[in-house]
């Protein structure tokens, strides 16, 4: 790693740990005040934000940047009045609770639990510019300073929202505007440089393609830095022989929508008793997308990221399964843990799904691309944690962005 690289992440995190009690400290008004003002600017300002992200994606195109990376990468006039309604739906959510009673002690004391801004989250995310207003809005929203780093694609854009969103909305609302940092730094470099201070950014939020994100969460933990990953994804279906057709057909429709984004659907999985009966639909419902059937035998693993595969995302693995425990052992063992929906009408088939699969999402008769933030919660996520531990999982939003602090009082305090 170059010094000059190192440096300039290391002066990043330096600037908002600095400007950090300045948002710490910052009143409810306040933060939901900023929250506004970004909706504003980022409406006034619309047509240089535009103008920006074209010219990032002319370059991405130029340098031969596959169909679903390029539709991650631009902001239509539709996503960005999405992303103006986001944030006025954010500052209007409630806060989370600072202080939580717990129960009396004995000597005339009480305990409380208290949540605390971490101080410093880092992120760090690939070609998505959206994402740039939704860490930096849920940063706000939770009191945490944050230092931002987005691959070169991406940089023009977020840039651009940092200054003439961003950073004005802040400063609006009288808050330090270095509390959001962006690093200017186009080299790869500046991810592993961006874990690396444990003692300025305690917490790294992970975004992109699964091997480079491990190989960042190992490098994080090496320097004893948190992280939150979202490493893999991919979504599965599972047709069970008490399947509806039309809502099998629906189901694999609206799953395809997008093919670029990590809960699309990925493996679908069919009763074999059922699969010459509903194949016909399934088969129509994927010609209507423009999608390609991998069908058996495979010449890749079963839980295969198409997304993640510029020559053939539009892809979908086609297997047959003898009924819920197969697919269930499938889901689990041999995918990314991200999402498994179930197509059935016999309940308890579908109870027997969601008992067994262990992922962070099931779904009945639902898609898989409901595991998100904004539709499942009504505000933007900086991610989704897939991590088998004790934590926030699934959609991470501000609500999961503090420390816990135990704190005894005299109980008439």
């Amino acid at each position: 790693m170059s010094d000059e690289v190192a440096k300039a992440v290391e002066e990043c995190a330096r600037a908002a740990k600095a400007a950090a009690p300045s948002l710490a400290t910052a009143s409810d008004a306040a933060i939901d005040a900023a929250l506004t003002a970004m909706a504003d600017r980022l409406l006034d300002a619309r047509e240089g934000v535009l103008e920006a992200n074209r010219a990032d994606v002319a370059r991405a195109r130029q340098d031969g940047m596959s169909a679903g990376l390029l539709d991650r990468l631009t902001i239509t006039e539709e996503r960005l009045t999405g992303m103006a309604e986001q944030l006025r739906l954010l500052a209007g959510a409630p806060h989370a609770e600072r202080e939580i009673p717990v129960k009396a002690l004995s000597g005339g004391l009480r305990l409380v639990e208290r949540r605390r801004p971490v101080g410093v989250i880092g992120a760090n995310y690939e070609a998505r510019p959206n994402v740039t207003v939704d860490v930096a809005s849920q940063l706000v929203k939770s009191r945490n300073a944050g230092v931002l780093r987005t691959g070169s694609a991406a940089l023009g854009s977020a840039q651009r929202l940092l200054e003439v969103v961003i950073v004005p909305a802040l400063a609006d609302a009288g808050i330090d505007p270095a509390v959001v940092q962006l690093v200017p730094r186009v080299e790869r470099e500046a991810a592993a440089a961006l874990v690396r201070f444990p003692d300025l950014v305690p917490l790294v939020i992970l975004r992109g393609s699964g091997e480079s994100t491990r190989a960042l969460a190992l490098e994080a933990a090496q320097h004893g830095v948190r992280t939150l990953a979202h490493a893999d994804g991919g979504g599965v279906l599972y047709v069970d022989e008490a399947a509806d057709a039309g809502k099998v057909r629906d189901l694999v429709f609206h799953s395809l929508d997008r093919l670029g984004v990590c809960n699309r659907l990925n493996l679908l999985l069919i009763h074999s008793a059922v699969h010459d009966q509903l194949w016909p639909v399934i088969a129509e419902a994927l010609a209507e997308r423009n999608v390609t059937p991998s069908l058996p035998p495979h010449d890749h693993p079963i839980g295969y990221e198409w997304a993640l595969d510029s020559e053939r995302e539009a892809t979908v693995t086609i297997a047959q399964v003898t009924g819920v425990t197969e697919a269930v052992e499938i889901a689990n063992e041999r995918t990314s843990g991200l999402a498994a929906g179930i197509a059935t009408e016999d309940a308890g088939t579908a109870q027997a799904f969601f008992d067994g699969y262990t992922g962070t999402g099931v779904f009945w008769n639902a898609p898989t691309r409901l595991l998100d933030g904004f539709k499942l919660l009504a505000v933007p996520e900086t991610g989704i944690n897939l991590d088998k531990v004790p934590g926030p999982r699934g959609p991470v939003t501000y609500t999961d962005l503090y420390v816990r602090q135990f704190a005894v009082l005299p109980e008439n305090q």
